[in-house]
């Protein structure tokens, strides 16, 4: 779910083509798109505050495939409904034993990108690391 989240709608469709022929999915939910309030904390373990409002999408979907029927289901950050009921899609494609490995080999260059992606903010961040000493007189 993270790495559909975090993907780009043209990478879910490329998942998607790759998983075909995909199951009919009727929606439960059809996509939606709605107002979350996003709080934060001073400090990271301070008081609780509302920082302000982010729009989100989500879907549901419904699949039946070999005598089982499962559900799908998404958020994403925006306004994209097609992303969100793709990443629903995949949600409950992986959620059918027959189709997981297939659906984590069809994630995996997502997965990837995400991943070099992490390890270049890491190493931008590394190379701005500022250390402080603090020297102790000897007038004690």
């Amino acid at each position: 779910m993270a790495v559909s989240a975090a993907a780009r709608r043209e990478e879910l469709d490329s998942v998607l083509a790759a998983l075909a022929p995909l199951p009919e999915a009727s929606d439960l939910r059809r996509p939606e798109t709605g107002l979350v309030m996003t709080r934060g904390r001073a400090g990271g373990d301070g008081a609780p505050f509302n920082l302000g409002e982010a729009t989100v999408t989500r879907a549901a979907v419904r699949i039946a495939e070999g005598g089982r029927t499962v559900n799908g289901f998404a958020y994403h950050l925006g306004r994209d409904a097609a992303r969100a009921r793709a990443a629903a899609v995949i949600d409950a494609l992986w959620q059918l034993p027959g189709r997981r490995q297939a659906v984590e080999a069809a994630l995996a260059p997502v997965h990837e990108r995400l991943m070099a992606g992490r390890e270049t903010a890491a190493r931008r961040t590394a190379a701005t690391r500022v250390n402080f000493f603090t020297m102790v007189r000897g007038e004690d």
